[in-house]
């Protein structure tokens, strides 16, 4: 009877003791450590800052270190500066950061990633994998461009160089192109809205005007591009005119160059008339469309067009020419030197809208009546490279 009392008074002391002895804020089960992802827009050519940020849930009345080190992925020590160490985190903070340098680089190309890995934690614990994403997003104005492909003449017999845009500038020049903004859909249900941004229109080395239609959102719309034109600025009216230039691709992309009426405030379209130098349908990219749009004696669109398809290859590969040769009897559609359709004048019923100046679009659509929506096939982005704009006379 004895031994058993005297084994019941060590249990209870035992657990008295169990219950009053202290963790003195060792958290090694409570602390926990994660680590949050940055995406951030490089600089063309100055340093900028990743600053990762550690949460620490619970924070331990101890100090807490973690071992830390940048890993890397798509991007390299070329892109930003390789870093590690031991971060220590103070007694119950709940937050610290990591800096991560990365390097200026105004290279356009799809976004690179790097890792910053945690681990060997002291009074806390790695929730997750401890490992956060950083994500550089190269939106530079350097595109790299291979000039391939057909090269037009510089004369013509009977005319001469009226004007023209080499785009051999640093930026969009202003006093020729405005830019078209929006995401209204443009009277064809289209599915991109027009920026302004740099991101999606914008002169590379070389003398290239890069115009880019992006998968991002913008207010309704799904996708970015951009619709420069030169309303109120530039307009002619007969001559040759010629563009160089690589087109994009992909289902639901459409790229156009193409002419309205100058007179188009005042007198709406389809009368203002509309001559399209070149549209493509992403899904063929190999066939291109020349077409005249104007209204009919009832004031009704009516359309006078034709198409040209490559014998092999297609568009998006190497520059092309698209040109028109235009005076008061008909208007010639050509590709590379090659005349694929004539628009005789006398055939256009009701008002001729074509003896008058019009001015210059260059844009890329996404989706629309005619071409219909992207699909898992299309990639993005997609591109049009202009290397030049003459109108001769």
């Amino acid at each position: 009877m004895i031994k058993k009392e005297i084994f019941f008074m060590v249990c209870i002391l035992t657990l008295t003791s169990a219950c009053g002895k202290k963790t003195n804020g060792d958290t090694t089960t409570g602390s926990l450590l994660s680590i949050t992802d940055v995406q951030q827009a490089r600089d063309n050519s100055t340093i900028t800052t990743f600053h990762f940020i550690i949460n620490v849930a619970n924070p331990s009345a101890n100090e807490i270190k973690v071992d830390y080190a940048t890993v890397d992925g798509t991007a390299n020590s070329n892109d930003y500066t390789q870093k590690s160490g031991t971060l220590t985190i103070p007694a119950n903070q709940n937050t610290a950061g990591i800096d991560i340098e990365v390097k200026g680089d105004s290279l356009r190309e799809s976004p690179l990633l790097f890792y910053v890995q945690l681990s060997n934690p002291v009074n806390a614990k790695i929730n997750g994998n401890g490992k956060g994403t950083g994500t550089i997003i190269c939106d530079g104005t350097y595109l790299p461009v291979n000039d391939s492909g057909y090269v037009a003449p510089t004369s013509y017999p009977g005319l001469s160089l009226k004007w023209s845009d080499e785009f051999n500038d640093t930026a969009i020049d202003n006093n020729t192109w405005n830019y078209d903004i929006g995401g209204n859909g443009w009277g064809n249900n289209e599915l991109e809205y027009y920026t302004n941004s740099t991101k999606n229109s914008f002169i590379t080395h070389g003398g290239y005007l890069v115009l880019e239609a992006r998968q991002e959102a913008m207010g309704s719309n799904n996708y970015t591009s951009a619709r420069l034109l030169t309303m109120n600025k530039q307009q002619f009216n007969y001559g040759r005119i010629d563009v160089r230039a690589i087109l994009p691709k992909g289902q639901g992309i459409w790229p156009a160059i193409w002419m309205l009426g100058s007179d188009i405030s005042t007198t709406p379209w389809p009368a203002c008339g509309e001559i399209d130098m070149m549209e493509l349908l992403g899904q063929q990219p190999d066939k291109i469309y020349g077409t005249m749009h104007f209204a009919d004696a009832s004031g009704q669109q009516a359309q006078l067009g034709g198409n040209y398809t490559m014998p092999s290859g297609d568009f998006s590969q190497e520059f092309h020419v698209f040109s028109i040769e235009w005076d008061s009897t008909k208007i010639e559609w050509y590709v590379d030197g090659i005349l694929y359709f004539t628009g005789n004048i006398s055939d256009v019923t009701g008002n001729n809208p074509f003896d008058k100046p019009f001015f210059f679009i260059l844009n890329i659509a996404v989706g629309g009546n005619w071409p219909g929506s992207p699909d898992n096939t299309t990639v993005f982005p997609q591109r049009m490279i202009v290397d030049y704009v003459r109108v001769y006379q």
